[in-house]
């Protein structure tokens, strides 16, 4: 069975993620739980496992939610109800105690998803194929008398007081650090786009409190997603573009004294991922919002070794700004940034050694604040950025290549040997690139380009992704290798 993709269980509700399979899978997850907490000595007298339950704003939420809350509840874990939840939000719950969230993410509205964590991170894979192994197996019921009545919890308030207070103590150049007056946002325009989804109730709130006027489109949560696509790209976010861009026309200082707005956020339906829309009215570049962050965190970090851990696909630009600030990258796959995190502090010399930031494209963890995803946390973090030294400013020392992605048509029973054969044939075929073959085959140039080959964990294709002065030119040799290996892989 192969239930986990690279961000949890997704699917239709009707043929995926039904509510067998929901409540299955909160069984598996409290059997899981009685286990790993009878191994460490604090099941039993101490009560049953604590699991924090939350859904986003589907219309399927209220019945997923349902099975999986009598799954927790017969497999002996005591269920807190929390309700509807960004999904940062109920990470941030789920510290000293298990979470399950219910979440398609940015899917389209006939989809859900499950999502665990365990004491505030996200299950690392040994713990996903666990749960995977229990439901296969068809995990019974606990004893009768093992079996739980839940409770309600009310965590999003603290939540975001704590993102606030986070916020308000970063480092920016031009304000005093720690400052947690509420005010530090103070003049500043923002235009967010919630999408539906829930970051309706948590981005302008917190913004707000930081002292920032802020201007909602698509604001109240909805399961339809009446107002656009749940995933922010530039074409479901054309609305708040155009309005963040008129508004702007003809102001001296965007988001300033009253007229217009600094910048655009964009969420997704559950508000892990952010993008951020420049006063023009134009998407920045997820690579750029990234390397901004990780360039920043690593400059301000008192540690001798401050990590960045990122993916395969993550451009250059990152590694760059950050070896500029003294720090240094590490790649891990797809979906797996905790993973990256707790391989990084479990290095031999960790003691010197700090992640400072994870992330990848659109999707950021703040390791000082927790070990989530948590596009809330970067809207405010971005804004007191933005505040202090202007977006402009930010971007400025950032080298913005052209960047391009393909597809190449590859069987999936073809991409193993394909992959086999790339690992020999990119590294023939490009003789002054360095080679990483971690994640696929990553080559770096002397110039700075690079290039990433990978088979697509969900779909027929090889991904080839290129970054380059020269895009179109390197894209196209690369792709040439790797046509030439699916159609010998064929044969």
């Amino acid at each position: 069975m192969e239930l986990f993709g690279t961000a949890g269980v997704r699917g239709r509700v009707e043929e995926r993620v039904t509510p067998e399979l929901a409540l299955a899978v909160g069984r598996a997850v409290a059997a899981e739980a009685r286990e790993l907490e009878a191994g460490s000595g604090t099941d039993g007298p101490a009560g049953p496992p604590e699991v924090v339950l939350a859904r986003d704003g589907r219309v399927s939420g209220p019945a997923i939610a349902a099975a999986t809350e009598a799954g927790l509840a017969s497999g002996g874990a005591k269920v807190s109800r929390a309700g509807r939840l960004p999904t940062p939000a109920l990470a941030h719950a789920s510290r000293g105690r298990y979470g399950v969230m219910l979440t398609a993410s940015h899917n389209p509205p006939s989809d859900n998803g499950i999502k665990l964590f365990r004491d505030g991170v996200e299950f690392d894979r040994e713990l996903e194929l666990a749960v995977e192994a229990r439901v296969e197996a068809e995990e019974p019921p606990a004893a009768w008398d093992a079996w739980t009545e839940p409770d309600r919890v009310d965590t999003l308030d603290g939540y975001l007081a704590d993102v606030r207070e986070y916020a308000a103590g970063f480092e920016v150049d031009g304000a005093d650090a720690g400052d947690d007056s509420g005010g530090s946002l103070d003049g500043l325009r923002i235009a967010v786009d919630c999408g539906n989804g829930m970051s309706a109730p948590a981005t302008p709130t917190v913004l707000r409190e930081l002292g920032a006027t802020v201007v909602t489109l698509n604001g109240n949560v909805d399961g339809h997603f009446p107002g656009r696509g749940s995933k922010p790209t530039p074409e479901t976010l054309r609305d708040l573009r155009a309005f963040v861009a008129d508004a702007n026309e003809g102001v001296d200082e965007p988001g300033r004294d009253g007229e217009g707005y600094a910048f655009g956020i964009g969420h997704d339906g559950d508000a892990d991922r952010i993008v951020v829309v420049d006063a023009d009215g134009e998407v920045v570049h997820e690579d750029t919002v990234l390397a901004v962050l990780a360039e920043r965190y690593v400059r301000t970090s008192d540690a001798a070794d401050p990590v960045v851990v990122t993916t395969p696909n993550a451009s250059g630009r990152i590694d760059e700004r950050v070896r500029e600030a003294g720090g240094r990258v590490e790649r891990v796959r797809l979906g797996a940034l905790h993973e990256g995190i707790a391989a990084v502090r479990a290095e031999a010399d960790a003691k010197d050694t700090e992640v400072v930031f994870a992330a990848e494209p659109w999707k950021h963890v703040h390791t000082a604040f927790g070990g989530w995803i948590d596009g809330v946390c970067s809207a405010a973090v971005i804004a007191e950025l933005v505040a202090a030294e202007g977006l402009e400013s930010l971007r400025e020392p950032v080298t913005e290549r052209p960047y391009r992605k393909v597809s190449v048509d590859c069987p999936d029973d073809r991409k193993e040997r394909v992959m086999e054969r790339l690992t020999d044939r990119l590294p023939a075929a490009f003789g002054d690139a360095t080679v990483d073959t971690d994640h696929g085959v990553r080559l770096e140039f002397p110039d700075a380009s690079w290039t990433l080959v990978r088979p697509s964990g969900t779909e027929p294709y090889v991904r080839v992704y290129a970054e380059s002065d020269a895009v179109d030119e390197l894209v196209e040799s690369v792709r040439e290798v790797v046509e030439t290996a699916v159609a010998e892989a064929e044969s």
